[in-house]
């Protein structure tokens, strides 16, 4: 059965905001699980809702722990007030940060000092 955009974004709605699962959802529109999923990410990217927490409970999932490292994330205002340079220079400087996360690696100040994730040392 073919839905119009407002009844996907309505069923959507209903599942992001947990007033039904996407399985009830699923059965009680005559619609595929996924479909249902499908429905519920087209309402929150509308809607620039954030990603729900959480998922699939009572599942055995392998979860990597991530480095206890923080990284200062500047908020909308001063992203805002910066010129194209320091915004291009921010960018390279998060990229460069991630990858060194993801290597297990965090590098302070200079450079001198280097910080190692435990789970990532051999």
């Amino acid at each position: 059965m073919k839905y119009t955009l407002e009844q996907r974004l309505d069923i959507g709605r209903r599942i992001y905001e947990g007033e039904i699962t996407r399985f009830q959802a699923a059965q009680e529109y005559d619609i595929s699980d996924n479909t249902a999923r499908n429905y519920m990410w087209l309402y929150r990217d509308i809607n620039n809702l954030p990603h729900k927490k959480g998922g699939r409970k009572n599942s055995i999932t392998k979860v990597k722990s991530s480095p206890s490292i923080e990284v200062k994330r500047p908020n909308l205002e001063e992203y805002e007030s910066m010129t194209k340079e320091e915004l291009i220079q921010a960018l390279v400087q998060a990229r460069i940060t991630e990858t060194r996360l993801k290597k297990g690696y965090e590098v302070k100040g200079d450079g001198s000092v280097i910080h190692y994730s435990s789970k990532n040392t051999r």
